[in-house]
């Protein structure tokens, strides 16, 4: 497999957002469009709510940590869900240390590239949220990659928040399996216990900022539209940004 162009030494996905001038990034930019493979997202599909969810509650507020590839198009995706107030882009897995975007590139950190999800259980539940994950965020039978990028740090993980997110996510992964509902079995982990570090500035609010991005085009719009189309009673035209929410 090749290594991914967001991570590469030549420029890629963003090695160019160092401390760079204005002139050397523009052709930087030219350059890494040019890298980025043609290709479309990971194919969406319609898939059955959990069978389990959450239990009743008065709360106004709740917090899903999901992995799955890149953390621009996941972030994207849950930028557009009616009743998520914040999606931040970050990384799990692995130590404070380590939690940068050029140490967890090397695959080394046990980081992966996650989005740290603040939603509403009184408008959609953790059920629903993952099954917009499994559905159209990224796709689950995908071992250590997602599309073009390779490595442990773009690997499909859930770092459920408590007990009961770990069991909802176990339960949902082993209805979907006993469906068939893909053509492969499911390799998402499940990971407690695992600390959320916020990604760099640079990487907040990266597709809504960044629309004719050549990986964004190409990977990471079509989810968004999987998720207007299958998801039409989720989807929101209007996204909840990372700037708005001032945190």
């Amino acid at each position: 497999m090749t290594q991914s162009p967001r991570n590469s030494a030549t420029p890629g996905r963003l090695r160019l957002f160092g401390p760079l001038t204005a002139l050397t990034g523009v052709a930087l930019l030219v350059l890494a469009a040019l890298a980025v493979p043609r290709s479309s997202a990971e194919p969406a599909r319609a898939i059955p709510a959990p069978t389990l969810d959450a239990s009743p509650s008065e709360a106004t507020s709740a917090v899903a940590v999901l992995a799955g590839g890149c953390f621009w198009g996941v972030q994207g995706v849950f930028q557009h869900v009616t009743g998520v107030s914040n999606a931040v882009s970050g990384y799990a897995g692995g130590e404070g240390a380590t939690a940068h975007y050029d140490k967890v590139g090397m695959g080394t950190t046990g980081h992966a590239e996650s989005v740290k999800i603040t939603f509403d259980p009184r408008q959609i539940s953790y059920g629903r949220i993952l099954q917009i994950y499994f559905s159209v965020a990224h796709d689950p039978t995908q071992l250590n990659r997602q599309g073009p990028d390779v490595g442990t740090q773009y690997r499909s993980a859930i770092f459920p928040a408590d007990a009961e997110q770990a069991r909802i996510a176990q339960a949902y992964i082993g209805q979907l399996d006993a469906a068939h509902a893909y053509a492969a079995p499911i390799v998402t982990r499940i990971e407690p216990d695992k600390r959320f570090y916020r990604a760099e500035a640079y990487h907040q609010d990266f597709l809504v900022r960044n629309p004719s991005y050549p990986y964004i085009v190409f990977h990471d719009l079509p989810k968004v539209e999987a998720l207007k189309r299958l998801f039409p009673d989720l989807y929101r035209k209007e996204p909840a940004l990372v700037a708005q929410a001032g945190n």
